[in-house]
């Protein structure tokens, strides 16, 4: 083989081997951006459902606050309750976010904190029930089970950051 050939084939290997490793590294580049934008979807689904929980937590607790009050301030009372109402839909919005950014272990997170907020709704709406009718027979049982759904909510929402922390890779 004369020399003038055999440089041709050295340059069309050189060629070739510089395309495949371009197409590698820039597959392997995509593949790492897509993972860092997916990641940070996430992450500011998370950050806003936790931030809008953190939003109807407040409303909620100042309804309690106020349902307690002897006598209440039934117009201060429904003024609270429409403002938990807004909050309340907030946390929907952010919450089907985060469940179609998922993944399951998070969705799963999020469906216990909407079941354990539920909860506290209804004890909640009982309360506000009992305050407009002047009723206050049963609130220190309402106080007891409010507290105790509280407690509940709260280690759901503990478990939501666990799961989140895992999927965004900061368990550590």
């Amino acid at each position: 083989m004369d020399a003038g050939l055999a440089a041709l084939l050295g340059a069309a290997v050189g060629s070739l081997t510089t395309l495949g490793a371009a197409v590698v590294n820039g597959r392997t580049q995509a593949r790492t951006q897509h993972v860092q934008w997916r990641r940070q979807h996430r992450r500011d689904a998370y950050a806003a459902y936790l931030s809008a929980l953190h939003d109807r937590d407040i409303a909620m607790d100042a309804i309690l606050d106020a349902a307690q009050a002897d006598p209440p301030d039934l117009p201060g009372l429904d003024e609270k309750v429409q403002h938990f109402i807004a909050c309340a839909r907030d946390v929907h919005r952010a919450a089907e976010v985060v469940i179609l950014e998922g993944p399951p272990s998070v969705v799963e997170a999020t469906d216990r904190i909407a079941e354990e907020s539920s909860g506290l709704s209804e004890v909640m709406q009982r309360m506000v029930k009992a305050a407009h009718a002047a009723d206050g027979t049963e609130r220190e049982q309402h106080s007891a089970t409010a507290s105790a759904r509280e407690r509940r909510l709260y280690q759901a929402v503990s478990e939501f950051r666990v799961q989140a922390r895992s999927v965004l890779g900061n368990a550590d």
